[in-house]
């Protein structure tokens, strides 16, 4: 049996018409509204049409994957995306001036706010990756593929079943491709579209569409702090200069420091220096070195702490070589340069958006759960904004994310259950005109 009938059969055993025509207008019995949603001929006709649409759904993430979007340089996909947009219907299909790609499905009783739904095209592959895709079977091998690159087609296929099955939202929903989501982007294209967009301050909640399963939401986004540590000094020669200050000693205390620096398990909090730097030849005392440093943190207090401490030991790392050694040429001095700060924040369990992508997770047959991360629904949690991350797959259908031997399982089973999961959390959101009024 296919995956939309059994849908469909699960639907009917829920209950089936309703006097009220707009599903989680008030968000009264999340359970009870979703079941009446899935149980509607309209959904009922999406969910076949993600069935049908499945191997059209996969050849649109192949092709988009297959176009380089490194940090910074997402233009390309943009452009073929922009065209993806305009051919589903969506309207104001524009580029804006960060890059993000963003179209409009209106709603028939919109209020002026947009529900906003999400993927990221950038990946953090450079340029010169080879992101030719591989099949084997069901499975996709290649850089990107995953993450987060399925999910643009997966939103082009949620557009087309809600077409196919003349779905009224009440909300408009802005439909967005964003920009700068991975490692040195630092959220740039959602930080965009929330304080300079067209669009800020008219975004009523925020979905992300990401790699991970369906079965869990995102609903605590976890902060970070970047930091580029840069210790200079005046160099010479190893033996004829012995004894100056030496910045890669002032690095290497520091580094040696901030690794013993004690972390609460919960709220879980991290750090890691990951790379390291300087200095022009083994026989030379290094005129600088350098490291990048990463610190996350569940909870915006810790995070605070463990970046004053990091502050405070470089410092001390810089004032101590300057005492340990001679200063007649020029002292150490140190430079911390804050190379990314993503907001943290968190969608509270109890609340509607919550309980309703709980509601519509059980509903699909998984075990709920809920998870912590850093993605593009930081920036709206840190702004008070309602907003989730979702996934778009099965468990456990998606593997070896950031490498070049990334994957993403696409059996047709699975990955339909799936979207039509994660589209009956957004259209439950938005709300869905049940009975042609």
């Amino acid at each position: 049996m296919q995956v939309a009938a059994r849908l469909s059969a699960l639907a009917l055993a829920l209950g089936a018409a309703f006097s009220a025509p707009w599903a989680m207008a008030q968000n009264s019995n999340p359970a009870a509204e979703v079941e009446r949603l899935l149980a509607s001929p309209a959904f009922k006709t999406a969910a076949a049409t993600i069935d049908k649409e499945h191997e059209r759904i996969v050849e649109d993430g192949i092709k988009l994957a297959e176009i380089p979007a490194p940090p910074f340089n997402e233009a390309a996909r943009a452009k073929v995306y922009e065209k993806m947009f305009k051919d589903v219907g969506l309207a104001d299909v524009k580029i804006d001036a960060e890059g993000n790609l963003l179209g409009i499905r209106k709603g028939a009783k919109g209020d002026g706010k947009f529900v906003v739904v999400s993927a990221h095209m950038d990946t953090v592959f450079p340029a010169e990756t080879d992101v030719k895709v591989k099949r084997e079977g069901t499975k996709l091998h290649g850089p990107g593929i995953g993450d987060d690159t399925m999910s643009l087609s997966v939103l082009l296929g949620f557009i087309r079943a809600m077409n196919a099955a003349h779905i009224k939202t009440r909300d408009d929903i802005l439909f967005v491709g964003t920009v700068g989501e991975e490692g040195p982007g630092d959220l740039r294209g959602v930080r965009y579209l929330f304080t300079k967009g067209q669009y800020k301050d008219k975004i009523k909640s925020f979905f992300s569409v990401e790699s991970g399963g369906v079965d869990s939401i995102t609903n605590a986004g976890v902060g970070s702090k970047r930091y580029h540590i840069t210790f200079k000094g005046p160099g010479g020669h190893s033996y004829g200069a012995f004894g100056l200050v030496n910045p890669m000693f002032a690095l290497a205390q520091a580094a040696s420091a901030f690794s013993r620096t004690q972390v609460p398990a919960s709220p879980k909090t991290t750090y890691s220096i990951g790379l390291l730097g300087g200095g022009t030849s083994v026989n030379s005392i290094p005129v600088s070195s350098w490291m990048d440093v990463d610190m996350r943190s569940e909870s915006p207090a810790e995070l605070k702490r463990v970046e004053d401490r990091l502050l405070k030991i470089v410092q001390e790392a810089a004032d101590s070589e300057n005492f340990a050694r001679s200063t007649r040429e020029g002292k150490i001095t140190v430079e911390a340069k804050l190379v990314g700060d993503r907001p943290g924040g968190e969608t509270a369990v109890g609340s509607p958006l919550v309980q309703t992508a709980k509601a519509a997770i059980e509903a699909g047959g998984y075990k709920f759960g809920y998870r912590s991360s850093s993605t593009d629904s930081n920036m709206a949690m840190s702004l008070g904004v309602p907003a989730l991350t979702i996934g778009r797959s099965g468990p456990d259908k998606s593997g070896r994310a950031h490498s070049l031997d990334e994957w993403i399982d696409v059996e047709k089973g699975p990955m339909v259950k799936a979207m039509t999961t994660s589209l009956s959390i957004i259209l439950a959101t938005t709300g869905v005109e049940l009975d042609g009024k």
